[in-house]
């Protein structure tokens, strides 16, 4: 590690991790032989699998599961309140005691592109491909790829590779 890193002491670093500079770990977990890319976030309560590639720009926060061998793109975020504000009901600043996390999982083998959103309570489906830019707002089933805002079914992926002659709409 490196004098431009922030990681907290109740970081859990698994074997081989391999760190960029200009991150910011806190109250996470990251799983063996897994790469993070400078300028990414990883807040507590966040948990990052074995051999996933996490790029740079990326925010991943409480309460976000991205399981093994997950590709996460350049610049993507995750949300984690459907519905988010700055004051409690007094008009005194949010606490945690004033919201509940919303859990996302992306499941093993899944690949986000770059500069991609996922809304809170969603599952991207093991070895699923979300295209780069999208918006997903609801559960993206396993081996399909998505792409769009909203991001919707473009094909399925049979045995680890692209199917072209599924199509949906």
């Amino acid at each position: 590690m490196n004098s431009y890193n922030c990681i907290a002491d109740d970081v859990k670093l698994g074997a081989n991790v391999r760190l960029s500079r200009f991150i910011n770990l806190y109250g996470c977990e990251i799983g063996d032989e897994t790469k993070i890319g400078a300028f990414v976030e990883i807040q507590k309560n966040a948990s990052v699998g074995k051999r996933c590639k996490i790029s740079s720009h990326s925010f991943i926060c409480e309460g976000v599961v991205i399981e093994d061998n997950v590709f996460i793109g350049h610049g993507v975020t995750f949300i984690n309140d459907s519905y988010p504000r700055a004051t409690a009901p007094g008009g005194q600043l949010q606490t945690e005691a004033d919201w509940k996390v919303e859990r996302t999982v992306i499941r093993k083998g899944a690949s986000v592109g770059s500069g991609v959103t996922i809304l809170s309570n969603t599952t991207v489906g093991e070895n699923a491909i979300v295209g780069a830019g999208s918006v997903v707002t609801k559960d993206v089933p396993p081996n399909t790829i998505v792409a769009g805002n909203p991001a919707r079914i473009l094909r399925s992926i049979q045995e680890g590779r692209e199917d072209p002659h599924v199509r949906f709409k």
